[in-house]
């Protein structure tokens, strides 16, 4: 329950992959024979465009060497809301192993995380090719592969989804004031948050037992019993047996043992007893 510690760092993973989308976007100025003059790599931050404007316009001076490089591309995470179009069962539970021991992991919880990736540029030419080398990935997602509980080895597919795109010119001032143009892409990753990871008590079915009758007063007239069965010697004794078999363990293969018994009587098996009672 509320209190018992647990860190997967989903949304931290999350925000990186995202990240990991545009920080190799690069841009080229050509001179006037065609020729490519120079290649920039556009450089990528986390954190609000409020910071980078505030920033921009207390450097006006275009001559300054300290000034703010454009273009840039800068984002950062603004909601995250639930999504019941993805809901699963609440109780739902699904086991996996660490270390060679059976773990129980309640089903993850659906959540969408929106990102704002913000494209800043003194040159329309600069926006655009950065612009045309995004949009042509998103149809209108793309997916990420994210190891969101690295302890279970837990990994999924998560769409990033580009839901809406914003441009706005800031070319307010004078002749000697920096221009900013801003496109805004809002985003949305499909992301899943995991509970705790506990020790299974439970452990591993090592028995199937069904019961057949075709007469109602009668509950059980012939079972049929599966166990499995070992195929390496566990006990090292130099024999594959049927001592072999309660030795099995998780991820290992095995066979089958099966046997059909025929009853006349009129008991039926109690879960609760483990053994027939008369019904």
């Amino acid at each position: 329950m509320l209190g018992t510690y647990y860190y997967h760092e989903i949304l931290r993973k999350t925000t990186i992959g995202v990240g990991t989308l545009f920080n190799n976007i690069k841009i080229v100025h050509k001179d006037d024979s065609g020729a490519d003059k120079s290649i920039m790599k556009v450089p990528l931050a986390y954190g609000p465009i409020q910071k980078f404007l505030a920033r921009i316009e207390q450097q006006p001076d275009l001559a300054s060497k300290q000034t703010l490089t454009l273009p840039r591309l800068s984002f950062e995470m603004k909601s995250l809301q639930y999504d019941p179009s993805r809901k699963g069962s609440i109780v739902q539970t699904f086991k996996t192993t660490k270390d060679g021991n059976l773990m129980k992991v309640y089903m993850p919880v659906p959540y969408n995380v929106g990102y704002e990736l913000n494209i800043m540029s003194k040159l329309n030419e600069d926006s655009l090719q950065i612009i045309e080398q995004i949009l042509p990935y998103f149809q209108p997602s793309i997916n990420i592969t994210i190891d969101l509980v690295s302890s279970i080895g837990e990994k999924k597919d998560i769409p990033i989804v580009l839901e809406n795109i914003m441009f706005q010119d800031n070319y307010m001032g004078g002749f000697d004031e920096r221009r900013v143009i801003l496109h805004t892409l809002n985003l949305t990753a499909k992301t899943y948050l995991f509970g705790p990871v506990a020790d299974s008590t439970e452990g591993l079915i090592k028995k199937v037992q069904v019961d057949y009758s075709m007469n109602e007063q009668r509950r059980r007239e012939m079972r049929y019993t599966v166990t499995p069965k070992a195929l390496k010697d566990y006990n090292n004794d130099g024999n594959i047996t049927s001592a072999d078999d309660p030795l099995i363990e998780y991820g290992d293969d095995f066979g089958f043992n099966e046997t059909v018994s025929i009853f006349e009587d009129y008991k039926t098996y109690s879960t609760s007893q483990g053994t027939d009672v008369e019904a």
